[in-house]
């Protein structure tokens, strides 16, 4: 089971956010990542390891917005070591999409072809 958490606030998030995946270690240990939202833009810090391992203060300066979503791994498939795994996901087209997700698709390659027959634009 992986930890998920966002957070939109008066001021900037980055601090909580990592506060808040210190607590929700125990939910995942493989990988952590954080998005921040500032002016439209996304901003974002993502790795494999434990939390303190992937955020260092220079990781955190580059979170600026007062709302973001963060994420630690627990993998049950895939795996462990890959960082392309490490969520939060980010999708640029067609505006831009973050996902952190918990769980697993079992039929992704049919959403993916359903997804391209319709011509949808979100993966």
């Amino acid at each position: 089971m992986c930890g998920i958490l966002g957070i939109v606030a008066r001021s900037p998030v980055n601090q909580l956010l990592y506060d808040g995946l210190l607590l929700l270690q125990h939910r995942g240990q493989d990988a952590a990542g954080i998005v921040t939202s500032e002016n439209n833009s996304f901003h974002m810090q993502k790795g494999t390891g434990m939390v303190r391992d992937v955020f260092r203060t220079r990781n955190m300066r580059s979170l600026p917005g007062n709302m973001g979503i963060a994420h630690c791994r627990y993998p049950t498939a895939g795996s462990a070591s890959n960082s392309a795994e490490a969520q939060p996901f980010y999708v640029n087209s067609p505006f831009g999409i973050v996902l952190g997700h918990n769980g697993n698709l079992t039929n992704s390659d049919k959403l993916k072809e359903e997804m391209f027959r319709q011509d949808l634009r979100h993966i």
